[in-house]
């Protein structure tokens, strides 16, 4: 069962990173636009006119958004991906913490007479001790996002397009991000953050699916070197 289960999640991986080949193409000057060469495939226009066409259609009926890149915009989808990517980092780190004490008394409850109604569960149980961590880490998380988008830094990207300065969102990747350049780029960011998305959707779907605990997911996806019994 347990070989099944790598044989599935390497599957689901290989099918993620298929469509990236072009990570390991030469470096250019400039990262090409929607347009791409003059010798496109037709599919490749067409992938493209899918991202176009939903974010004209978007623009069109909810200018006030689109304007300040929230909906389905190059500028959301970098934001979510970067959550994606910072997810993935807190997963590992739970992990690890787990595995490793570092978490001192993760499965014992928070005491509802010190905490109150903050600790309670749906089925009105305290959350336990490494939860509550966890979550207190996550909402510092969210906090830097919301920095972002009320007081971003002047060297900072913003959470959402600054229309002060005039800023306009990126023109759509299409479905398959043309890595044209090497290092620390905006399309090897937005190719990363895709990866962690669909990263995500693909383990929570097989969790579900199973009934297998997330985190044991993640530590079969890697081999067991996450949390070694």
């Amino acid at each position: 069962m347990q070989k099944m289960s790598i044989k599935i999640i390497a599957t689901a991986a290989v099918l993620a990173f298929a469509g990236q080949a072009e990570a390991f193409s030469a470096p250019s000057a400039v990262r090409p636009t929607l347009a791409r060469s003059a010798v496109a495939t037709r599919s490749e226009v067409q992938a493209s006119s899918v991202f176009e066409t939903a974010q004209s259609s978007f623009a069109a009926d909810f200018p006030d958004f689109y304007s300040r890149g929230f909906g389905p915009t190059t500028k959301a989808e970098r934001w979510n991906g970067r959550h994606a990517m910072f997810g993935w980092v807190a997963i590992i780190a739970t992990g690890y913490a787990t595995s490793h004490g570092l978490i001192p008394d993760f499965d014992k409850p928070l005491d509802l007479a010190a905490w109150g109604t903050l600790a309670k569960q749906g089925d009105y149980t305290a959350i336990t001790n490494g939860r509550a961590i966890i979550l207190i880490a996550h909402v510092h998380a969210l906090f830097v996002s919301l920095a972002s988008a009320l007081a971003p830094f002047g060297f900072a990207d913003s959470l959402t397009l600054n229309m002060k300065a005039g800023e306009k969102d990126e023109s759509a990747y299409g479905v398959i991000v043309p890595l044209k350049e090497t290092g620390l780029s905006a399309s090897a960011e937005m190719a990363n953050g895709r990866m962690a998305m669909l990263g995500l959707v693909v383990t929570v779907a097989y969790s579900l699916g199973t009934q297998t605990p997330f985190m044991d997911v993640v530590n079969l996806g890697v081999g067991g070197l996450l949390m070694p019994q």
